[in-house]
């Protein structure tokens, strides 16, 4: 019994350290590229200034399907949200903005680390969280930052399924972008259903980018 247990001890303990080889956390955001990404987004938010929201979730390059670090690793579900690791706080004009900016800081730190499954994972936690956040707004101004966020999640999710395709050596795994569609079409569902105070006259930039990104 005692060397059963001293067995089963330790293939614990290697399947432990081969998980966290296969699935190192995300890395943390420097402290002065957090702040800057707090800071216009808190700016974006507090002027409703439909150009700077834009801007303020848009993410940088998205690493290739080549990347090694992604092709170095075995393949797993895809569970959004579970490699999460900044823990930041922001409320504008008394709304809870934290898991949109949590996330979007996971999404960048994902970006780093050169995994398209864990770009995947942190943007779809994103855009669910904006998702969220966005019905908490009347008016259209926020919708600009929506289709962007759309487009990076559909982006994340192709380029995720190509880079598994690519390993598998197949062209059917489709996962990740059936997983988007949930996440595009909540929003597409929001801007027009949520918006109270939609002015016809004044028409934003790329509206109907948000229809074409759905389908």
């Amino acid at each position: 019994t005692i060397s059963t247990d001293r067995h089963n001890a330790k293939s614990d303990i290697f399947t432990f350290v081969k998980c966290q080889m296969i699935m190192p956390p995300l890395p943390t955001l420097p402290r002065a590229e957090i702040s800057s990404l707090k800071a216009n987004l808190t700016h974006a938010i507090g002027s409703k200034n439909p150009s700077a929201a834009s801007s303020a979730v848009e993410l940088p390059p998205f690493p290739s399907v080549t990347a090694d670090a992604f092709l170095d690793r075995e393949l797993g579900e895809a569970t959004p949200g579970s490699n999460a690791v900044h823990g930041e706080m922001l409320k504008v004009d008394g709304v809870d903005w934290s898991n949109v900016f949590k996330a979007l800081l996971d999404t960048h730190a994902a970006i780093r680390t050169n995994d398209l499954a864990k770009v995947y994972e942190a943007q779809s936690s994103f855009h669910s969280a904006f998702n969220h956040t966005f019905g908490s707004y009347k008016g259209n101004w926020l919708i600009p930052a929506l289709h962007v966020v759309c487009r990076n999640t559909h982006k994340a999710a192709v380029l995720a399924d190509k880079a598994v395709n690519r390993i598998k050596n197949t062209r059917n795994d489709h996962a990740r972008l059936h997983s988007a569609v949930t996440l595009l079409q909540a929003s597409y569902s929001k801007t027009l259903n949520d918006r109270v105070d939609m002015r016809v006259s004044t028409p934003l930039p790329n509206t109907h980018a948000l229809l074409e990104v759905n389908h």
